[in-house]
Parts: C-alpha cells; sequence; structure tokens
C-alpha cells in the first residue's frame, strides 16, 4: 500500500490558468483525487460528469475493485480540450478474521435483520448528497491518533464466515477519546443506536466527498450542523458489532468507499 499521495502533475495554481489540468492524490484503488482545472471547464471521469466548483477545484475517487485504467476529460470554456489515460494500480487486500461477536449480529433474526436494512438505508441516503459546500478542497486530517487495527478493502470472516468486505480504516484508541471532524463540513447524519455501527455520524464536505464515524460511545453534534476542522464531533466507543474501543472511520466520494488511509496520508503511531 502507498502511503504518500503522488503528484501526478504539477501543483495546481491559484487561480487556475487557461489549460491548466492538475491531479493531486494516489492513483490506486482507494485514491481519493483532489483536481484543479480553469473556473468554468467540464470535466469528466470515464464519460460520468464531475462537479467541478467555481474556482476549477474538483474531486473524485477510485472504488476497491477500480479497473486498471480510467479516461479523465476536460473541455475548457474555449471549446479546446485535454485527455488523460489514468493508470490505476491495484492494491493487495488482507483477510481479517474477527471471532466472539454476538450471534445476532453475525446472523440476525429477521426483526434485527429489518433495523440493519434501516440504518443501512439512512447512511446509503447521505451518499446521494451533492452539495455545494467547498470544504472538500481542503486535505483531510486524522480524525484520532492510534494504532491501526482494521485495514480498508480487507476480506472480513466474522466467526468463521466470510462477509463484506472491510470499506473504511478501523483506529484503536481508548473510549472516550475525542473524535474530530477531518475537514469543515455539515452534519448529514447524527444516530446514537444503529444495530451494527452504533453510534453514527456522517459529515458532507461537499461536491460528493463524505466521511463517516461509527462505534462512537457520545455524539456531540446533530443533523444539519455546520462543524469546523477540528471541533469535536463525539468519543470513541465500542458501541454497534465491536469487540473493543475504537473508531471505523469511512472516506466516500458519493457512494463509492475510498481507502481512509490513503486519504489522510500517514499517521504517527500507524502499525501497517
Amino acid at each position: 500500500m502507498k502511503w504518500w499521495p503522488i503528484l501526478v502533475v504539477l501543483a495546481w495554481a491559484a487561480p487556475a490558468l487557461a489549460g491548466t489540468l492538475t491531479l493531486d492524490g494516489p492513483l490506486e484503488q482507494g485514491g481519493l483525487i483532489h483536481g484543479q482545472t480553469e473556473a468554468g471547464a467540464r470535466v469528466t471521469l470515464d464519460g460520468r460528469a464531475i462537479r467541478v466548483a467555481p474556482d476549477g477545484a474538483f474531486v473524485f475517487g477510485f472504488g476497491r475493485e477500480a479497473p486498471a485504467r480510467a479516461v479523465l476529460d476536460v473541455i475548457y470554456r474555449d471549446g479546446t480540450r485535454a485527455h488523460r489515460d489514468l493508470a490505476v494500480a491495484t492494491q493487495h487486500y488482507r483477510i481479517q478474521r474477527i471471532n466472539g461477536l454476538p450471534k445476532n449480529q453475525v446472523t440476525p433474526d429477521p426483526e434485527t435483520l429489518a433495523r440493519i436494512k434501516h440504518d443501512q438505508a439512512a447512511i446509503g441516503a447521505t451518499h446521494r448528497v451533492d452539495s455545494d459546500g467547498r470544504d472538500f478542497e481542503a486535505k483531510l486530517r486524522w480524525p484520532v491518533v492510534g494504532a491501526i487495527s482494521g485495514f480498508y478493502g480487507s476480506q472480513r470472516i466474522l466467526d468463521g464466515e466470510p462477509r463484506a468486505p472491510h470499506l473504511g480504516t478501523d483506529i484503536a484508541v481508548p473510549a472516550g477519546t475525542p473524535v474530530k471532524a477531518p475537514a469543515g463540513g455539515t452534519v448529514t447524519l447524527a444516530a446514537p443506536d444503529f444495530v451494527l455501527d452504533g453510534g453514527t455520524v456522517v459529515i458532507d464536505h461537499g461536491y460528493g466527498l463524505a466521511t463517516l464515524y461509527i462505534h462512537l460511545s457520545a455524539i456531540a453534534v446533530h443533523a444539519g450542523q455546520h462543524v469546523a476542522a477540528g471541533q469535536v464531533i463525539g468519543a470513541v466507543g465500542a458501541t454497534g458489532r465491536a469487540t473493543g474501543p475504537n473508531l471505523h472511520w469511512g472516506v466516500y466520494w458519493y457512494a463509492t468507499a475510498l481507502d481512509p488511509m490513503l486519504a489522510a496520508g500517514p499517521m504517527p503511531g500507524a502499525v501497517k
């Protein structure tokens, strides 16, 4: 796994000049990419339109199973075009075995399953938020600092049963450790008691970029509230399906789960 973002073109200009196209971030599965072009340009990734801010900034990401190549196209205001063929590196994912979980969290009964589906739908709704917030332009910070206990992309095997891959980073720190917003944004979900996730918060940073926090023991924000980078949003806990106190941190570009370790870069005390 690569730790440092890869500068794809050159450091971006501000304000962006005509014909500018720069990309900053790791071109690999799970990578978060910040782009910069001229104001008023149109950008597509594999034919999908990407929102461009008034200053020419944009953001996108590659999922866990992203193909090896992607195509980025830009049409500038004067009609000229830029085309980039992007080589997307493959990650090699771990297998993570977790034992000793409550049976109803591994094989839930119908009532519990219905609650889980409700919880998942609430989180899924946050993936469809497409706000004009510009906090996405800031580099994400780590919400807590501690040992990494769960890795993005890992195949989860719960009490011997294969489950969906792990789509975030788990950070093991003592219960009650304050969790801080990694960038400014607006809270789109603040739920104290989801079945699997426990205390859950989602922050929208604008233009499809959002961050997720689960297993919280306390929540210090509410839906609709704007938070500043570094503001305490809750406290680490072991609520929901957890074997001990930890923060599950997720980073999303719309519904595409990204690798927080790539998005935030190296963290002091991280365990490989």
